[in-house]
């Protein structure tokens, strides 16, 4: 059971609910904004922040996920290793990939980009003093300076959340293998949900 009571549907603020629309929407998808909903200004403005990462994104989704899921990892976010989203299945995400996020530097299955992006968010969630001037360096090498910084914002986004997610311990409505919170895991070799 979560260590946060969620907050009841008939409970949310109307803006919260146009925003969401959970008629459309399973619970797992509601995510976090089952809890936030206890505050609704703050819900919305991180809803704005978040919708604006994912809406705007100029660096592609199957990049993105793959990042996610190795911070997910470090997190032990069970809900965020559980989950893949449609719109990095879509952009060639398949379950190969995420096995390869189990030692990404070895992988022969992922750019160079994505590597050093994966890199990036894994030192991020890890050892952010670690992230010197090599690491930017090489990411020049893939991205814009524009890039950068919105692989910064997002990185800094999934790692923050990630790390709120693990300890309220939301895993009722995930796949069995991930309900184990006592064991470290990883979002590979097991049954994920897909979320659009």
């Amino acid at each position: 059971m979560s260590r946060i009571a969620k907050l009841p549907l008939e409970q949310w603020d109307p803006r919260i609910v146009a925003a969401v629309k959970p008629e459309e929407a399973s619970e797992l998808e509601q995510g976090l904004t089952r809890f936030f909903a206890h505050c609704p200004e703050q819900a919305l403005g991180l809803m704005g922040f978040g919708g604006a990462l994912k809406m705007n994104r100029s660096l592609p989704d199957r990049l993105i996920e793959l990042v996610r899921l190795r911070i997910a990892f470090f997190n032990q976010c069970r809900s965020c290793m559980a989950i893949r989203y449609s719109d990095a299945l879509a952009d060639g995400l398949n379950e190969d990939l995420v096995c390869s996020l189990e030692k990404p530097d070895e992988a022969e299955n992922l750019s160079n980009a994505e590597k050093a992006a994966i890199r990036y968010g894994e030192l991020f969630a890890t050892d952010h003093l670690a992230i010197d001037d090599s690491i930017y360096d090489e990411l020049r090498e893939y991205f814009s300076e524009a890039q950068i910084v919105e692989l910064g914002m997002t990185v800094a986004f999934f790692v923050g959340f990630g790390r709120l997610a693990a300890t309220w311990k939301m895993v009722e409505e995930l796949p069995d293998a991930f309900q184990e919170t006592e064991k470290e895991i990883g979002p590979w070799g097991e049954e994920s949900v897909q979320v659009r």
